[in-house]
């Protein structure tokens, strides 16, 4: 199943962090894409440094939800705490899209429900893949144009 995944990082080595969850993702599910890294500004919580945020697509055999089990401790091996709703963070990884899955359960989203609001989802997500389409609100590039 291909997987769409967004990677942001604000505190610490935020490249080196980013890189780190790759290299992790990696042995779990096959990364075919990856963007560059993008600077952005935060979105909502509290004033806190700004990120670096990427985009990669993936071949996975994994159930979406077996999938957020493995995302979650690699966050956690990574050093992500979760004291501040939308505070900074060494790593975070979000599940953006995984096939044509849609999921709505108590822990997983999919599609993720404000991917569609998010520059900086979005931008390095069309940069992999130009065709890129969100289920359920159509191409990336029509969304993004009504963001910018």
């Amino acid at each position: 199943m291909r997987v769409v995944i967004a990677l942001g990082s604000n505190l610490g080595d935020r490249s080196l962090n980013i890189d780190s969850a790759v290299m992790e993702l990696a042995k779990i599910i096959e990364v075919t894409h990856l963007s560059t890294n993008h600077e952005t500004d935060p979105v909502g919580g509290p004033a806190q440094p700004k990120y670096l945020n990427a985009v990669l697509i993936a071949e996975s055999e994994l159930d979406p939800h077996e999938l957020l089990i493995e995302v979650l401790e690699i966050e956690n091996q990574l050093g992500r705490t979760r004291e501040v709703h939308w505070g900074p963070r060494t790593i975070d990884i979000d599940l953006i899209s995984a096939g044509d899955e849609v999921i709505n359960s108590e822990v997983l989203v999919l599609p993720h429900p404000r991917a569609h609001e998010r520059v900086f989802v979005l931008k390095p997500w069309l940069e992999i893949d130009p065709d890129a389409a969100l289920l359920g609100y159509g191409p990336a590039q029509e969304i993004l144009a009504g963001l910018e």
